[in-house]
């Protein structure tokens, strides 16, 4: 692994709790909860390998639709996770964040991720970046309701000045670089409304392995395909070697 082309901002669409439970003849819930150390690995071999920023797409808008009882499991891991992780994430330097729309989250759910965010608020480590009730249409649907608001109010004089990094400061994400690498874990390959926006230019990596499988040399793996892939941004590849 070229240790001076490591992905500054690694996002995973962590996909296939529940298929991972089936083939094992467990309860749905238990596949989330083996999920759980799965993000305990990635967030130690990010960490490790000098990654700044990891994304983890925890829960999405369209997951409100599940049945209520496996709703219930998942927030309740979710605050166990919370409460269990914390000295962890001290003791790493990990800093903690969240995107999405956290009014939705149960009560004792958002208290806890608050007071998480407030504590790891001055760790100087690896961004853990936690996508909870989070869908990419609701984020540019708000930030386009903002900058409209904003031009109604003449907070916004010249529209046609307005840029695309002016639009990215109305996102969720607005302060966090773009990702570099996404990883998709369950073989499927979509980006299921996960950071439309923010995925333009990233290298997309799927994996077929279920979530709750994923080991840090999958992490390593990824991240030596990412280093052989030539990004261009729209240039050609003469006009990247001046």
């Amino acid at each position: 692994m070229d240790k001076e082309n490591i992905p500054e901002h690694v996002a995973i669409i962590m996909d296939g709790n529940g298929r991972w439970a089936k083939s094992h003849g467990l309860e749905r819930w238990e596949g989330h909860k083996k999920g759980v150390d799965a993000v305990r690995t990635a967030m130690e071999a990010a960490g490790e390998i000098g990654v700044k920023y990891l994304t983890l797409y925890a829960f999405s808008i369209e997951n409100w639709n599940r049945p209520k009882k496996e709703i219930d499991v998942l927030m309740g891991l979710m605050v166990d996770a919370i409460l269990a992780e914390t000295d962890n994430l001290m003791r790493k330097q990990v800093r903690v964040k969240a995107i999405g729309n956290l009014s939705d989250l149960p009560e004792e759910v958002y208290n806890k991720l608050q007071g998480l965010i407030t504590r790891t608020a001055s760790n100087t480590g690896l961004t853990l970046v936690l996508a909870l009730s989070y869908g990419a249409r609701w984020e540019i649907l708000t930030a386009a309701k903002r900058i409209a608001q904003d031009v109604r109010d003449g907070k916004i004089e010249d529209v046609e000045a307005f840029t695309d990094v002016d639009f990215s400061t109305y996102l969720t994400t607005s302060g966090i670089p773009d990702p570099d690498l996404l990883i998709r874990t369950s073989g499927e390959c979509r980006l299921s409304n996960f950071l439309l926006w923010q995925l333009a230019y990233t290298e997309l990596y799927f994996l077929d392995k279920f979530w709750p499988d994923f080991e840090k040399e999958d992490l390593y793996l990824a991240i030596r395909n990412f280093q052989k892939r030539e990004r261009r941004f729209g240039l050609t590849g003469e006009q990247l070697k001046k």
